[in-house]
């Protein structure tokens, strides 16, 4: 079995074969075929393999499913016995990919 601890646009995340994780907003289109090379970590037969930083020659293969906004988040900001409050909402981009390789 293999997994890997792999950096996506400044976040870490824990992926095996045939995952489908939601990732900030990504550049390319829906069914592209995007490689991630920033592997920190991998798990191999058993045997794990930490990067300094990097593992050398590790990559990861996905495949793009969507695009979309994400649900509805209240920012909230309230100070009490002042009558002060604000609330606003906030949509966030994110791209669903689906991890078809893990080269190690």
């Amino acid at each position: 079995m293999k997994e890997a601890v792999v950096e996506i646009k400044g976040a870490q995340y824990r992926v095996k074969e045939n995952d489908v994780v939601k990732v900030p907003k990504l550049d390319a289109n829906v069914g592209d075929t995007v490689k991630f090379t920033t592997v920190l970590l991998a798990i191999k037969d058993g045997k794990t393999i930490v990067g300094t930083p990097y593992v050398e020659g590790a990559e990861c293969v996905a495949k793009v499913l969507e695009t979309k906004k994400d649900k509805k988040i209240i920012v909230y900001k309230y100070k009490p016995k002042k009558r002060y409050y604000r609330m606003k909402g906030h949509r966030q981009w994110y791209t669903k990919i689906k991890i078809e390789q893990l080269n190690l």
